[in-house]
């Protein structure tokens, strides 16, 4: 099986970033982990990349790789440390306040111990049960965006794990919405080799913007 068609985003000759399609993983895992990007990666640029850090199969969007072991460990390095500016869509139920800020401890690894954790948000758009919502996690854990609104009262839309199954069996039926309403809209960070301001988006999908667009969610807040 192999992921759906992804974009090249950026590339230099230290560094490269791709529209990583949602339910498609990162690494092959378990059998049950579906298709994995990082070979068919491999393939289309026709040299090796190292991950720089990982989205959730169900996530889409602005995926890093680096070309040499070097800048990959910089990258590891800069994103650990919270030195990047990464930002999500999602939809959620509920209105969540019209901004805020989330300290909740989560567990790093999945029966980990819990760790310090922080995501700012920012509502964009909000119509009666739901709400469009811009998350800035400054923070790289497991799930921490979904589990993060989940913990505010506003899981997201599409959520198998944290929401809730009568939402997300009426946005499949209601606007075609078959997978997580979480995506990687941005980046901005540092280039760990030439010292320059980078910022990379990640355009929304069709499987996303689609629905969205059926929600009647304006066009400017989800296009890039």
């Amino acid at each position: 099986m192999k992921c759906p068609p992804f974009e090249v985003l950026y590339a230099d000759d230290h560094l490269l970033a791709v529209g990583k399609p949602s339910g498609c993983s990162v690494h092959a895992g378990v059998p049950d982990s579906g298709p994995a990007l990082l070979p068919e990666v491999r393939d289309r640029v026709g040299r090796w990349v190292y991950p720089a850090h990982r989205l959730d199969r169900a996530t889409s969007g602005v995926l890093l790789f680096a070309f040499d072991g070097e800048t990959a460990g910089l990258l590891n390095g800069m994103l650990a440390e919270g030195r990047a500016d990464k930002a999500y869509l999602a939809l959620v139920r509920g209105a969540p306040p019209r901004q805020g800020t989330i300290d909740h401890a989560i567990p790093r690894s999945l029966d980990g111990p819990r760790v310090p954790a922080v995501t700012d948000y920012e509502r964009l758009w909000v119509h009666g049960r739901y709400a469009l919502v811009c998350a800035r996690p400054h923070t790289g854990r497991r799930h921490q965006v979904r589990r993060h609104l989940k913990h505010i009262g506003h899981p997201l839309i599409g959520d198998v794990r944290y929401g809730k199954g009568e939402h997300n069996r009426f946005f499949r039926d209601h606007y075609g919405l078959n997978r997580l309403a979480l995506h990687a809209r941005s980046i901005r960070f540092e280039h760990p080799r030439e010292g320059r301001e980078l910022t990379i988006f990640a355009p929304v999908p069709a499987d996303l913007s689609v629905p969205l667009a059926r929600l009647a969610v304006p066009e400017r807040l989800y296009a890039t």
